[in-house]
């Protein structure tokens, strides 16, 4: 390459601003003809609302100040006397058109290497609009992070690239910390029309809890005035949910011993393990059951500050869970030797916050399997004659736990971030079958999980909208993973 053609890319490398340069006549060829995308792959109207600094302004101002934002202190930051006056839930709604269907530049952020809809992605826009949303609601004077999603469910399956509305609002808070933020993923519509129910993509809540930027304590917010029938329908909707996680967090395994049912399915589970590998029985492990220390995968990396929050030190829950995301769906292929269809995003918790600069660890293993042909209560066994009684071509719901953990980069200390649980369909009769205690005990919360969102559904409550299976095995060409 010419000499002069080398100092012109320099040039343009060290002062952007310059809009031109000389060149020879033989280097006219433009490096980039098309539009660039500086994105984090979040849609850029929700980055932008997200991260209002750069980092290297951030960095300097921490250096300068001389104090770290993400340690506690004792001198609290949120204004004692702020109003708290009840706020309409229209008062947070916010809605985002991603222009997918027009502008493939963009899109290229949004599909995988078949042409569909990368979910991951669209995990991270949802997240960082749970955080506008939040703050239309709390304002600016408080720290608000996610912790929880409570539910994410597949509705409709796109069958088409288009446009996608992504909107919510806040639908449930007392006036605590905490709030539920309840978001929908449709075909946008087109202008003065509304979204159709056979439209909607998604639905999901996110749980947010706002904190004192200093203390890192939590702080009250304003309650949600419920005005129509709709609202007080969302705002049942999401106490129920509220009453239905504080249910939950009694039923964990840390409070809750195995009862008599589970009881019996582990020792049973045991006894056809002893079976297995008796010399004497002719009874052999089916080829479509595995051992669950057989279906873990792992993955670390580092935390760079493009995937930040708004207050720039901590990373943003969306990238946790599009990374969670993709490696659940990684680990469902690699036990079904098939590509998984994702179901939904079971209840999920964020723990403690990963800075940015820090090492995530996350390990997603196959925690739980049902058959579609099989009732939920003999699920879990293969019997001798699995080779003869299981169909050809049959499906399973598999559940991926992914657990994660952040260490900092002197591996110094370590602390637990987040479990997340998703479901995903598979066209392949297949089981899991834990061995250890620990993974027995996996196997059971798993189960618990799939027990309680089976009893909500059957309730008739927030998750609606048929059934999971029939919305999954959709027939025709799916634009979704």
């Amino acid at each position: 390459m010419p000499p002069r053609t080398l100092s012109c890319i320099a040039s343009r490398a060290l002062k952007p601003q310059l809009k031109t340069c000389i060149q020879s006549p033989m280097a006219k060829r433009q490096l980039h003809p098309s539009p660039t995308w500086q994105t984090d792959g979040v849609f850029k109207e929700l980055t932008e609302m997200r991260v209002r600094t750069p980092w290297i302004e951030a960095l300097r101002k921490k250096e300068e100040e001389g104090i770290d934002p993400t340690q506690r202190s004792n001198n609290p930051a949120t204004p004692s006397n702020r109003d708290l006056t009840p706020k309409r839930m229209l008062d947070s709604y916010h809605r985002v058109v991603i222009p997918l269907a027009q502008d493939p530049w963009l899109l290229d952020n949004y599909l995988n290497a078949n042409g569909q809809i990368r979910l991951g992605t669209i995990f991270m826009d949802l997240d960082a609009l749970s955080g506008v949303i939040a703050y239309k609601h709390t304002g600016e004077s408080v720290t608000t992070v996610t912790a929880a999603v409570d539910r994410i469910t597949i509705n409709h399956p796109l069958k088409e690239l288009c446009d996608l509305e992504l909107s919510g609002q806040v639908t449930f808070a007392t006036g605590r910390s905490s709030m539920e933020i309840s978001i929908q993923v449709a075909k946008a519509p087109e202008k003065g029309a509304s979204v159709q129910k056979e439209d909607v993509l998604m639905t999901c809540a996110f749980t947010m809890v706002s904190l004192d930027p200093n203390t890192k304590k939590p702080v009250a917010i304003c309650p949600v005035k419920v005005e129509s029938d709709e609202e007080k329908r969302l705002f049942a909707a999401g106490e129920k949910n509220y009453k239905m996680k504080k249910a939950r967090a009694k039923t964990g395994l840390r409070k809750q011993t195995p009862n008599d049912e589970e009881s019996d399915l582990i020792h049973a589970m045991w006894l056809r393990q002893l079976d297995y590998h008796d010399p004497n029985n002719p009874l052999r492990k089916p080829p479509q059951t595995h051992y669950m220390s057989s279906t873990t995968l792992s993955s670390s990396q580092i935390m760079q500050p493009q995937y930040r929050n708004r207050h720039n030190f901590m990373i943003f829950g969306g990238y946790l869970l599009k990374t969670t995301f993709e490696l659940a769906f990684c680990c469902a292929a690699a036990f079904s030797h098939s590509r998984p269809t994702f179901l939904s995003l079971d209840p999920s918790t964020f723990e403690n916050p990963v800075p940015v600069g820090s090492v995530l660890y996350l390990k997603a293993t196959v925690a739980y399997t049902e058959s579609v042909n099989d009732s939920p209560s003999d699920a879990h066994l293969a019997s001798e004659k699995d080779g003869e009684k299981r169909k050809e071509g049959g499906s399973t719901k598999v559940q991926i736990r992914v657990d994660s953990k952040v260490r900092d980069i002197e591996h110094g200390s370590t602390k637990p971030t987040g479990q997340f649980n998703y479901t995903f369909l598979v066209d392949r009769d297949i089981s899991v079958m834990p061995q250890t205690y620990e993974e027995f005990m996996i196997w059971v919360d798993a189960r618990r999980r799939v027990e309680s969102v089976r009893g909500s559904i059957d309730a008739g409550g927030r998750m609606e909208g048929g059934d999971e299976t029939k919305k999954g095995r959709d027939d025709g060409r799916r634009i979704t993973e």
